[in-house]
């Protein structure tokens, strides 16, 4: 981890150093004796000692007079004011839902049958469309009674097919046919109810990635915006393996694990040949 100090840290730290070291013992005496459950550790008082502390005079940090060597009359020009890099808008907030996210890779997933899979907590099914020939990612919710999609089947002119009561989908989400509809009647299979909702989906490197909205908005969002490329993945001169494997917890979690070695030799005992030595 690099820590780093901007301008203004340094000034406060020249500030503490140059407080009067009698108030520190006021300060010590104070607080010393008590019981450590009794002490008050909010960030409102702690930032108000820390204000009376370095508290100066306003008469010697007034005015700054600065002496130009020309004769130029015009003002001198303010410094620039630092920004420290890496910094963010304190307003700005991420957009979950708004993001390609790897759903499946395509060596484990079935031509023949759908696939459910839960991702960002939305219950979605993957399927392949023989008809427009490329992987169709659908809410998992037929709109007739809500049964899974993932539980039906691909039938003989390549639909989507509800194992419920046998409502067939296209690959745009369109009802294509309804068992129980007569054949002389309204075209219930075209009404907008009853339709599923589209993710907007893509293969790359071998994976099947979702935008996770179905806003009709993000319908053609692959244009403006695609998933993170991994080149190596695609180099027939690397070798890459891909696996899928189920865990219940959230990725902040994982990240946590991944990054926490030293739990290996005993967690995963035997599969290191570095064991820890007896001391």
């Amino acid at each position: 981890m690099y820590l780093c100090k901007s301008q203004n840290q340094s000034s406060s730290m020249e500030a503490l150093q140059t407080v009067s070291t009698a108030a520190m013992p006021l300060f010590l005496k104070a607080r010393m004796f008590k019981p450590i459950s009794s002490l008050s550790f909010s960030h409102e008082k702690s930032k108000s000692l820390l204000l009376n502390l370095t508290q100066f005079p306003k008469s010697k940090f007034t005015k700054f007079n600065a002496i130009s060597p020309s004769d130029s009359t015009q003002p001198a020009a303010q410094p620039e004011q630092e920004t420290e890099t890496g910094s963010f808008d304190q307003d700005y907030k991420f957009d979950w839902f708004s993001n390609w996210y790897p759903l499946m890779p395509v060596c484990d997933l079935d031509k023949r049958a759908p696939c459910g899979k839960k991702v960002m907590g939305l219950d979605v099914v993957v399927w392949w469309d023989k008809n427009e020939n490329e992987w169709k990612v659908f809410d998992d919710r037929c709109p007739h009674r809500l049964a899974p999609l993932s539980k039906g089947r691909i039938d003989q002119w390549g639909r989507l097919q509800c194992v419920y009561h046998g409502w067939c989908f296209g690959g745009s989400g369109d009802c294509k046919f309804i068992p129980q509809a007569p054949r002389d009647g309204p075209p219930v299979h075209s009404f907008p109810k009853a339709c599923v909702a589209v993710y907007p989906s893509t293969v790359q490197n071998g994976i099947v990635w979702f935008w996770p909205n179905t806003d009709p908005q993000y319908k053609y969002i692959l244009i403006k915006k695609k998933p993170p490329y991994i080149p190596e993945l695609d180099d027939p001169s690397f070798f890459s393996q891909m696996f899928t494997r189920d865990i219940p917890y959230g990725y902040e979690v994982l990240i946590e694990n991944l990054m926490d070695p030293s739990h290996v030799p005993y967690a995963h005992h035997g599969i290191m040949s570095i064991v820890p030595q007896p001391r």
